[in-house]
């Protein structure tokens, strides 16, 4: 997550959570932020819900960590319960829109235009051109008849 600027003093976890923080976890003040994107609890949920901050911290977890969704601590939700709220934001697109406005955000605090005015591809990042010559067959254009 971009640093954001933030007042000292802002690294406590809110009231309600009992644990200690990781260094992982958003501060209050990302929190605000990021918070108006995350989905909402739905109002015809009949099982007990988990926090949608801490689902937050706990995927920014494993991101952080590199650790496996199993290895998660105990005292963070279940790491199938972060894995699958953090596929179905995927594929919703919840992630996009939130870093668009951390992006905006961020270039607007050095001075910068929130939008970039060009884009920089390096060569190992997509293919440049097709293979060419002539088609190639199983063995590569060997000739190799041998069984």
């Amino acid at each position: 997550m971009p640093q954001i600027d933030e007042p000292k003093g802002t690294n406590e976890m809110c009231e309600t959570s009992k644990r200690k923080a990781y260094p992982s976890d958003v501060t209050d003040a990302q929190w605000e932020l990021i918070e108006p994107f995350i989905p909402k609890v739905s109002a015809n949920a009949t099982i007990p819900t988990i926090d949608r901050r801490e689902l937050v911290n706990a995927i920014l977890y494993v991101l952080r960590t590199g650790c496996s969704w199993r290895q998660m601590p105990h005292d963070l939700p279940h790491g199938k319960t972060a894995h699958h709220y953090f596929r179905m934001w995927s594929q919703q697109g919840v992630w996009e829109p939130i870093m668009t406005h951390l992006r905006k955000r961020s270039r607007a605090a050095m001075g910068r235009d929130p939008e970039p005015s060009a884009v920089i591809i390096d060569s190992q990042s997509i293919k440049t051109a097709p293979v060419r010559g002539p088609e190639r067959g199983f063995d590569g254009g060997k000739k190799n008849y041998r069984p």
